[in-house]
């Protein structure tokens, strides 16, 4: 299946490592989005055609998305975009559980309580982000969603776990906006990331990491009760 041409790397510059980069980032976004969906393949000439790139170049970045995990090369197929199967899926929240509540447990020792204040703001009762789910702009709640994950990956400051959240999220990342979807989730969600932030606020690191393992297994909860829906 030929990928959508709907990104494209910022100025890419022939013969650059930047360049492979860039491509490979347009195709990590397209697989986790599913603008690419599982199964599809990835047509060596057509890539090269659409970054204006060798096939060389256009292997090497599908070596690096192959070592992600999101593509296999299958014999006399080529390479086939990852299907994940629904015991990888969980599998996936149980790392993401410990994972994300070390991510906030660092954050939370790494900056002053007032720091999270702009966020306790958001998340309030009758706040933006509430407000966003009430509307039904569900998509835009989860790209604020995003956006605290990253200000908390950030301030946690530990490369190593950031480098297993990345690889990990980008599996799951269609399926937690599934998830935000479902009947009361997103509304639930928002209770749990109010609660975490509040103990950020509080300077409490170990109350706001149980609380955002809590927020993890919660989401599993949902998961597994609607699973046939969501995967």
């Amino acid at each position: 299946m030929k990928a959508k041409k709907t990104v494209k790397p910022e100025s890419p510059k022939r013969g650059s490592a930047r360049v492979e980069q860039d491509i490979v980032q347009v195709l990590r976004d397209r697989i986790s989005l599913h603008q690419i969906p599982p199964g599809a393949k990835l047509l060596e000439g057509e890539l090269a055609e659409e970054f204006g790139v060798s096939r060389t170049r256009v292997r090497e970045v599908l070596t690096e998305l192959e070592l992600r995990g999101l593509i296999k090369r299958e014999p006399n197929r080529g390479a086939i975009v990852s299907r994940l199967q629904l015991s990888e899926v969980f599998e996936i929240y149980d790392a993401r559980e410990g994972l994300e509540g070390m991510i906030v447990r660092l954050a939370t020792l790494n900056k002053p309580p007032e720091y999270w204040q702009s966020w306790v703001d958001q998340l309030k009762v009758g706040g933006p982000l509430e407000k966003l789910i009430e509307s039904g702009d569900i998509e835009g709640y989860f790209s604020n969603y995003e956006r605290l994950r990253g200000e908390l990956i950030a301030a946690a400051n530990n490369a190593v776990l950031a480098g297993m959240l990345d690889s990990i999220f980008e599996k799951t990342r269609v399926i937690m906006r599934r998830v935000q979807i479902l009947p009361g989730r997103a509304a639930m969600g928002l209770v749990e990331q109010r609660a975490f932030v509040a103990a950020m606020r509080e300077g409490d690191a170990e109350k706001a990491e149980q609380l955002r393992r809590q927020n993890i297994r919660s989401a599993v909860v949902t998961l597994k009760r609607f699973q046939h829906y969501v995967l």
